[in-house]
């Protein structure tokens, strides 16, 4: 029973046995008899919103718009393309685009051939995606020939003879590499898929992955089903109570969890969604008048980015209805002045790509007695604080934040020692973030982060994997990346370094070393020379004790 085998239509359906994952037969009946899970499919709402309102826009990004019926069109076209060059049953497909309507048709239209969708952010680069490719044995790569500057296509060329898994390559926009495929062509030449000819995909069946860490040691990639995906963006829209005439200005990367459930969200409901490709806090504060923008999710950084544009209050915002910041902790500085000056419910948002939304405010809060806070528990999630052995801490006291509930993940892919570590006994899941409650309401606070990494404006990585590169150069006998407060980003990364006896070392010669192998997010900002680095008696580095130091450094200037 651990996976519907036929619908209510009586059509069969496919499974995903290949991928291990956490489903029982308890846990499913659990959340189905609780209705969290419907067992539909995101073609099932597509379907339905093209009937019921063919000529309404769907989603609207820099150079096209599509309406619903437009979109099932095109989706049906790609997924007949893609079959017809190779892709099949079972194939990961890695999909790396910025914010643009081929993101949402490329995704959609996977399921009905049974592919397997693994979406990763437009800012990784060779190393990154190399890795990504490889653990997850992807057979198919669809990407965006160019943005920011960026030859995606290029990378991939230099990539694929290392990668023999690799079958295809499919880009969108023009492009010199050969042996790739168009996806504007393989769109304008494909008759859409026959019904007869559709895979059906259970709704417990892994439909999706992403990687949180992308190259360390213990890689994590994230595995999803339908019934876990849908309710993400169910609650959401419940608790929001997103409408038909909702728009939602997504500046949000499509390719991480949050934009991508955005696009649901819009989807489910039936209602607009305007793509940003890149955030630039005037051009938001035009699209946000242009398009009488409704529902934001952001992180705080951008908020704090519009408030600071010297004649903000000039546009007309006052069509926002909600905006929620999530992926790093708000300062309640820039909360009350967004409270103060900016249209629309601010709300604080909890969650990660394992959990789904796990906790938020609500708009019956008092702003002042919840403002800090990440609020509380949503829906059917449910959240405990605990100590190392899994047990609860007293109320009110630090512990590490679990979550249980029908929107965390399967499990992690090819990974059976991070889900012993991160699974508890019965089944909760560790999150690594560090909370406490702080009033009978269930209110929750972060404290902090029992996980190494790095959380830079929302975008999370572990600086590990930048070491490992940092111990390639010459003049670097021992490295370490530590993230340092920041107002605007949460964080910035900070290098420490103890050189090679007679060397130097600039900040520049560091981020040429790494531009273009890695994300721009992840590179040094600043850099702190040591003598020596704090490490433990077994050779690790003191993240804690040299984050501290590098503070004081800095006050002390």
């Amino acid at each position: 029973m651990t996976s519907p085998t036929t619908n209510a239509q009586g059509i069969k359906l496919m499974t995903t046995p290949q991928y291990k994952t956490r489903m029982s037969d308890s846990l499913r009946k659990r959340f189905i008899d609780s209705q969290a899970w419907q067992d539909v499919t995101f073609y099932d709402f597509i379907e339905k919103r093209a009937l019921e309102h063919p000529d309404r826009l769907v989603f609207i990004d820099e150079t096209r718009s599509l309406t619903y019926g437009q979109l099932k069109n095109e989706v049906d076209r790609c997924a007949a393309f893609l079959k017809s060059i190779g892709i099949s049953a079972g194939d990961v497909v890695t999909m790396q685009f910025p914010n643009r309507v081929e993101f949402p048709v490329v995704f959609f239209s996977l399921e009905l051939i049974g592919a397997i969708a693994n979406k990763i952010s437009p800012d990784f680069r060779r190393r990154e995606v190399e890795y990504i490719l490889r653990f997850s044995n992807s057979k198919a790569f669809v990407c965006a020939a160019n943005f920011k500057g960026f030859d995606y296509p290029a990378m991939i060329d230099e990539l694929r003879p290392d990668l023999p898994n690799l079958k295809t390559v499919v880009v969108s926009g023009e492009t010199s590499v050969k042996n790739v495929h168009s996806l504007e062509l393989g769109l304008a030449t494909s008759s859409p898929l026959p019904a007869v000819d559709r895979i059906h995909m259970s709704p417990d069946a892994v439909m999706r992955m992403a990687f949180t860490s992308g190259t360390t040691g213990d890689p994590k990639g994230v595995m999803h089903c339908f019934n876990t995906t849908l309710y993400a963006a169910e609650v959401i829209n419940s608790e929001m109570h997103v409408t038909p005439d909702e728009v939602l200005l997504i500046w949000l990367p499509v390719g991480l969890n949050w934009g991508y459930l955005s696009l649901l969200q819009t989807v489910m409901v039936g209602a607009r969604a305007v793509l940003m490709e890149k955030f630039q806090a005037t051009r938001a504060l035009e699209l946000i008048e242009k398009y009488r923008a409704t529902f934001i999710p952001t992180a705080p950084a951008s908020l704090l980015a519009i408030l600071n544009v010297s004649d903000f209050q000039k546009y007309d915002c006052s069509s926002l209805r909600v905006v929620i910041t999530g992926g790093a902790s708000a300062a309640i500085e820039t909360i009350r002045a967004y409270q103060q000056h900016m249209k629309g419910h601010l709300l604080e948002l909890y969650g990660m790509l394992e959990t789904g939304f796990h906790t938020f405010t609500r708009f019956e809060d008092d702003p002042e007695k919840v403002n800090g806070t990440i609020g509380r528990v949503v829906g059917q999630m449910e959240l405990r604080i605990i100590d190392e052995e899994g047990r609860d801490v007293p109320y009110g006291a630090e512990g590490e934040i679990a979550a249980y509930g029908p929107s965390v993940h399967l499990g992690y892919f090819n990974n059976p020692n991070a889900n012993k570590e991160l699974f508890t006994d019965d089944d909760w899941f560790r999150t690594g973030d560090l909370g406490k409650f702080v009033d009978e309401a269930g209110n929750v606070m972060i404290v902090g982060r029992r996980k190494e990494m790095i959380n830079r404006g929302g975008k999370k990585y572990f600086p590990r994997e930048i070491e490992e590169f940092l111990y390639a150069h010459p003049a670097i006998l021992h490295a370490a990346i530590v993230g340092v407060n920041d107002a605007r980003l949460g964080e910035k990364n900070c290098l420490c370094v103890v050189l090679k006896p007679g060397a130097k070392l600039t900040l520049d010669e560091v981020v040429k070393m790494l531009k273009g192998q890695v994300a721009d997010y992840k590179l040094p900002e600043m850099i702190e020379l040591y003598d020596e680095l704090p490490f433990t008696p077994t050779g690790k580095i003191r993240r804690h004790v040299l984050t501290a130091d590098v503070i004081n450094r800095i006050n002390s200037r």
